[in-house]
């Protein structure tokens, strides 16, 4: 079993209020009905660490868990949600774009994208933004258990303008999360700690 021990830490809506440790950071990003606590939950294998909920978009602030003993997992606010007002999409993107830019200790963001749809403009533009910054970007494809196994290599397709192959991972039946868990703990964490103790 590949080892993954985890525990939520904190809650921040600011960047002052992240927590202040030399772990190297991979968030979790993605749209607000794409799975992210439940993959969470998932890949930690502890169920309920990162809360649930039927309704999509109830994560209004970045959530950190440690991972390991050098590592963290920050659980990035869900975007492109409809029901959300304008002000608070407005404050949530402000945060999100803060947090990418200005943390030093954050070394991969792992992109969710529904692999039935694939990655739209809003998932496009937050992985050039994370190159731009030196951020390395991990695509992730979720909800696989969906897709029949003829339409996989029209998913991987749509995936091209990432220019990086996706993990296919599904909750349900467990595929990718294994991999997805090598992925992460392979994340370089030189230049994040190295940024973080400056």
């Amino acid at each position: 079993m590949i080892p993954f021990t985890a525990e939520f830490v904190a809650s921040a809506f600011t960047l002052d209020g992240c927590p202040r440790w030399k772990r190297a950071e991979v968030a979790l990003a993605g749209r607000s009905n794409v799975g992210k606590s439940s993959l969470l939950n998932a890949l930690t294998r502890i169920k309920g660490l990162a809360r649930t909920s039927k309704t999509p978009g109830r994560t209004r602030c970045l959530n950190f868990f440690c991972v390991n003993d050098t590592l963290a997992l920050c659980d990035l606010p869900g975007f492109g949600y409809a029901k959300m007002s304008h002000d608070d999409a407005a404050k949530i993107a402000a945060m999100m774009h803060e947090y990418i830019h200005g943390r030093a200790n954050l070394a991969a963001v792992a992109i969710l994208v529904d692999c039935r749809r694939g990655p739209q403009q809003d998932e496009l533009d937050l992985a050039a933004l994370a190159a731009k910054n030196g951020i390395e970007v991990i695509p992730v494809a979720t909800k696989c258990d969906k897709l029949r196994r003829s339409e996989r290599a029209a998913a991987l397709k749509r995936f091209d303008a990432m220019h990086s192959a996706p993990i296919f991972v599904s909750v349900t039946s467990g595929e990718g999360l294994d991999d997805l868990r090598r992925r992460i703990l392979a994340v370089d964490r030189a230049d994040a700690a190295k940024r973080a103790e400056t």
